[in-house]
């Protein structure tokens, strides 16, 4: 069963952004998810495999479906 996640929300991954950064807010969902660094604004391709396995915790959940 896939996570719920929504546009919007802020979450914290396992590996960190060559930044120093490991804290992203989601731009798009569905099979592959666009990713924003919060701290350089450098967007991520990833598929949904591929984030739910780094996804450590979700930090704001903005709630809408």
């Amino acid at each position: 069963m896939p996570i719920k996640l929504n546009i919007g929300d802020i979450v914290e991954l396992r590996k960190s952004h060559p930044c120093g950064n490991n804290v992203f807010e989601i731009m798009r969902v569905g099979m592959d998810f666009r990713i924003r660094c919060v701290k350089c604004d450098k967007q991520v391709w990833l598929e949904r495999v591929t984030l739910e396995k780094r996804l450590k915790k979700i930090i704001e959940s903005t709630g809408t479906e």
